[in-house]
């Protein structure tokens, strides 16, 4: 299995706006690609920054071929929707990672 984390840290001025966004529009059209088979959405706690807060969105996918195809095809759109919808008032960092046994 491996996971896809998006760490995003957005303005406490619009988390409300945005976490329900995210909640209504971003995570649902990540899930309706069918990539994924599963996520959890987290706040991160050890965030010290007072003019933000940081949360977590992580996705798992069986298959670095479904995720590749979701990074080379689908991903640029729904970056760019993040991005025109809540402009300079956030940032992410973005990472793959493989379950290890």
């Amino acid at each position: 299995m491996l996971l896809y984390n998006e760490t995003i840290g957005i303005d406490k001025d619009i988390e409300k706006e945005w976490l329900e966004w995210m909640n209504q529009v971003y995570i649902p059209d990540i899930m309706a690609t069918e990539v994924f088979v599963d996520y959890k959405f987290y706040k991160v706690l050890t965030h010290d920054d007072e003019g933000s807060v940081s949360y977590c969105v992580q996705y798992f996918t069986p298959s670095i071929e479904k995720f590749n195809h979701y990074l080379a095809v689908v991903a640029p759109s729904l970056a760019e929707k993040h991005h025109q919808k809540f402009k300079d008032r956030h940032v992410a960092f973005r990472t793959l990672l493989e379950g290890v046994e």
